[in-house]
């Protein structure tokens, strides 16, 4: 009896390590989906949507109003949604869900009034936002903790050539912003079809909490008030709310930026974002090697330098160009900001409430993304009329202001896990 019994665990623990083996290529394929609707809607087409339908003054307001509003928004509620899936202990029905909410309504923009456009890009970003945090907490039915990392870089690579591919469907289509609100979303959703068919999650993990939404405000509080007990960890953080300030805004301003103020095509513009993100994968391996070699923080630093000088080339020579130039630095800028700030905040975070601070640290950035896309649509708005395209490079500037204080505030950060 004792053998049957061991004969079945074991068959059982065989069986979980084929599913993950089968599972992960589906999950991956999430990574690489999300991104074609992160390129081409938040990247791309709203951006150009807004300022065709309504001017560059009125459209990088609003731009910046919605982006700001959808992020703030899932900024404040990503705890408690965070809880209400480990409630249940289930993530994807509600991954599902908030996929198709970014799907649907990203669909329907060009073909409505452009205010109940901006309302339904704002519905669309706030799913697009939401769904990430239960896709981020699917990756331990893939994964076990000896390959975590492993399989979380596979999911890396295969997103990065989510943006290679719709990036050269656009360039060969020659596909019209109105197009592309209709293509990505439906790419998005067929691409993520095998995430649902192939991921299976265990019954025996559902669990009831009998107060998500207070748990959730009561530990992200209490995670707060514990950051001076870390050396360090709360003036990183505060860095990273500017740094990351710069980042976000610069995804969201690419393509606009480089259409109106540098004087590349639409078209032209595609090959651009095309450019910065093969820089960003080649690229990524390098900062890997360099934050092994010599740790997050001296590797982030570097970074955040590179950027500065690239932020600056790009306000101060408005040509094709230096623009390109700075460009590069930026994508490959992307990565590593990617690879090195992640590592170190799990340096400086106490190990037995990773959970908690990473909370925090996802928080900040959401936090940044909103400001920064609402300071941005106000400088252009206040400015344009008065200095034309010199309001975009003002605008770049700004971005600049933001990454130096990142900078100041990070140089004192101990890299080393204190106590």
């Amino acid at each position: 009896m004792t053998a049957a019994i061991a004969a079945t665990t074991e068959l059982t623990d065989l069986e979980r390590r084929n599913h993950r083996k089968i599972a992960r290529g589906g999950w991956a394929l999430y990574d690489l989906a999300d991104t074609i609707w992160s390129f081409a809607i938040f990247s791309r087409a709203i951006s150009l949507f807004l300022v065709d339908q309504l001017g560059d003054s009125a459209g990088n307001l609003w731009l910046g109003l919605s982006v700001a509003l959808s992020v703030g928004i899932n900024a404040l509620v990503s705890p408690f949604l965070g809880a209400v899936s480990d409630r249940y202990g289930r993530r994807l029905p509600f991954l599902f869900g908030f996929t198709v909410g970014a799907v649907v309504p990203s669909m329907l923009i060009p073909f409505v009034p452009v205010p109940m456009g901006i309302g339904l890009f704002c519905l669309a970003m706030f799913s697009y936002q939401s769904s990430l945090i239960y896709y981020d907490a699917t990756l331990q039915l893939v994964s076990t903790p000896e390959n975590r990392g492993r399989i979380a870089s596979l999911s890396t690579g295969v997103g990065y050539m989510g943006t290679v591919l719709i990036a050269a469907i656009l360039i060969v289509t020659h596909l019209s912003v109105q197009m592309t609100f209709v293509v990505a979303p439906l790419m998005f959703l067929v691409l993520s079809l095998p995430t649902f068919i192939l991921l299976k999650e265990d019954p025996s993990l559902r669990r009831k909490d009998p107060d998500p939404l207070g748990a959730a405000w009561t530990q992200t509080w209490r995670t707060i008030r514990s950051l001076d007990k870390y050396p360090g960890l709360g003036r990183f953080l505060a860095s990273r709310f500017f740094y990351t300030d710069a980042l976000n805004t610069s995804i969201t301003i690419m393509t606009i930026f480089s259409v109106k103020a540098v004087g590349f095509t639409e078209d032209e513009s595609t090959y651009v974002l095309l450019i910065l993100t093969l820089s960003a994968i080649v690229s990524a391996f390098i900062w890997g090697r360099l934050v092994d070699r010599y740790g997050p923080k001296r590797t982030l630093f570097s970074v955040l330098v590179l950027w500065a000088v690239a932020l600056a080339v790009g306000a101060t020579l408005i040509s094709k160009g230096p623009f390109l130039v700075a460009g590069l630095a930026i994508g490959a800028g992307f990565a590593g900001l990617h690879v090195s700030d992640r590592v170190l905040m799990y340096r400086l975070s106490p190990p037995d409430r990773l959970g908690e601070f990473y909370g925090l640290y996802g928080l900040v950035g959401k936090g940044s993304q909103v400001l920064g896309n609402l300071f941005w649509g106000l400088v252009l708005f206040l400015t344009f009329d008065t200095l034309g395209k010199g309001a975009y490079q003002l605008g770049i500037f700004t971005l600049l202001f933001a990454m130096l204080v990142g900078l100041f505030l990070l140089w004192p950060v101990p890299e080393k896990r204190e106590g």
